[in-house]
């Protein structure tokens, strides 16, 4: 499992803060802090800025780096702020997200287009959001397709089928999970990544349920997240789910998991 820790992100207010402020301390505990806890990339957002994200975006990824070798999963739309926040990055980066939206598609694309990052493919149109496995596999051939021509590599891509919640729609919990499974066997070698939380927004106990739809949704293919590698359950019940799926060779990794007592809570 490719985990995006997703907590610099300004949309939370003590995040917000800090950036404001220009807290390098703050931003570099919240990145070793997921580091430390098995993020394989640090997730850094400054989207509540108008006319400076790309500025803060910048900060950002040199406050991260200076603290951590993990690459960062830059977040934003706007390619002058990625491109800024690029212009600094040391390593790989990925890039979150293109769509198929067609502003977002169009500015995007030159950026992503013969490189090597890594970038995820949001299935979301201008037509609106994808409600069923066809909706998201429409979007997501377009997407993928798009990605190969402009040459980026097949294993560079990370398709998000986009998790919708459980509130409003019955179905959106097992629409996402069966696209997971047709995305993963349609196009063999791709990855898949997905923000799993918002599957409980507006619900009780979110933490319970957002733990469950991970499994279910690594029995089915998932093997990226944009998540918070701090709930020790969560990583646990990963470690535990990919064991369960065959992708943990004589479950190596779930035994080091225990001796390392990420099983005791």
């Amino acid at each position: 499992m490719i985990i995006i820790g997703e907590l610099i992100n300004a949309s939370r207010k003590a995040v917000g803060t800090a950036i404001e402020a220009q807290d390098a301390a703050a931003i570099q505990k919240v990145a070793q802090d997921q580091d430390n806890a098995g993020a394989d990339f640090i997730d850094v957002n400054a989207g509540i800025f108008v006319g400076k994200e790309p500025e803060y975006l910048k900060w950002l990824v040199e406050t991260v780096q200076a603290v951590s070798d993990k690459p960062c999963a830059i977040d934003s739309p706007d390619p002058k702020a990625i491109e800024t926040a690029l212009a600094v990055h040391k390593g790989t980066p990925m890039i979150n997200s293109i769509s198929l939206e067609k502003d977002r598609y169009e500015n995007l694309m030159p950026i992503v287009a013969g490189t090597d990052l890594k970038v995820i493919a949001l299935c979301m149109s201008d037509e609106g959001m994808p409600e069923t496995v066809d909706d998201r596999m429409k979007i997501a051939d377009k997407l993928v397709n798009g990605l190969l021509k402009n040459n980026v590599k097949l294993e560079n891509i990370y398709v998000d089928p986009l998790v919708q919640p459980m509130s409003v729609n019955n179905a959106f919990g097992m629409e996402f999970i069966n696209t997971i499974e047709k995305i993963v066997t349609t196009f063999q070698g791709i990855h898949t990544a997905c923000g799993l939380s918002n599957i409980s927004y507006g619900l009780p106990a979110r933490k319970f349920m957002n733990q469950t739809f991970m499994v279910m949704a690594i029995a089915k293919g998932l093997d990226g997240a944009i998540m918070n590698p701090l709930d020790k359950k969560m990583m646990a019940n990963i470690i535990a789910a990919e064991a369960l799926a065959g992708k943990d060779n004589f479950c190596m990794n779930y035994l080091k998991a225990f001796r390392a007592g990420m099983f005791d809570f």
